[in-house]
């Protein structure tokens, strides 16, 4: 029970040390809303249903991931993950996958690009593109194994017509990641439904995709679900954030109102 009761401190002082003043100005203005922030962001990481350590793992990448960019929870939770025994090879490799998380950019804006592109302009690209091709080869390999693999996404065939060496490049670097073997095949899709659901466009078609990989790999539903629940909780304490602001905003107010007294 002691261990039980300093996991629970440990896991709370995980959950809130990036807003404690956030959190304290919330206690004193909303206590039932605290309180349920603070339950909210620390159960998570005390049932058991995922180790510590790939918790960890997994909220460094959350907190790397272009949607955030928050050093301050990155630096925690780096320290956190290394306390709970990850290594260096591991930490790294979470920072690569939240950096490949940006490929969403253009497979998002890629099919209403040739959606809108106008007879003309779609000819005169073909035609460049072609040339460009014949200077650096047709073939790829790249996106050739990750269809191979079953990690191809229909979603990038746009972004590969109009960009084919760049997709090919992306390709690589996602093969690479799933190559490296760092974490088991389970592991590696949980982390990938987290940066999934966790993005700003909230990559629906990548979310499906990880999940059925995450149930093949033998991962439960009990298990996805926690991970689904970290990213909320995540969620939580960032938007909690803003209650700073308000209460830097009403003092600078209050204080205006008192100098035109």
């Amino acid at each position: 029970m002691a261990n039980q009761g300093k996991a629970r401190e440990s896991a709370t002082d995980q959950a809130t040390s990036p807003w404690a003043a956030a959190l304290a100005k919330l206690q004193e203005w909303d206590p039932a809303w605290a309180a349920h922030c603070v339950k909210l962001t620390t159960d998570p990481w005390t049932e058991g249903t995922l180790p510590t350590k790939f918790i960890a793992l997994l909220c460094v990448g959350l907190n790397a991931a272009d949607t955030d960019l928050n050093p301050d929870g990155t630096r925690r939770h780096i320290r956190a993950a290394i306390a709970a025994g990850a290594t260096r090879q591991e930490i790294v490799f979470v920072l690569k996958c939240a950096s490949l998380m940006s490929v969403h950019t253009s497979s998002f804006a890629t099919p209403i690009l040739l959606k809108e592109a106008g007879a003309g302009s779609l000819k005169d690209f073909s035609k460049a593109r072609q040339q460009r091709l014949q200077k650096v080869g047709e073939a790829e390999p790249a996106v050739e194994r990750m269809k191979a693999i079953g990690q191809w996404n229909d979603d990038w065939d746009c972004q590969l017509f109009l960009a084919p060496a760049f997709t090919e490049e992306y390709m690589e670097m996602w093969q690479e990641l799933f190559e490296e073997k760092l974490f088991s095949p389970k592991e590696l899709e949980l982390l990938l439904i987290a940066l999934d659901v966790s993005d700003v466009h909230m990559a629906d078609s990548y979310t499906h995709h990880h999940i059925k990989e995450a149930f093949k790999a033998g991962a439960t539903t009990g298990e996805i679900m926690q991970v689904l629940r970290l990213i909320a909780a995540q969620r939580v304490q960032t938007r909690n954030l803003g209650v700073m602001i308000l209460a830097e905003e009403l003092e600078r107010n209050k204080a205006a109102q008192h100098a035109k007294a």
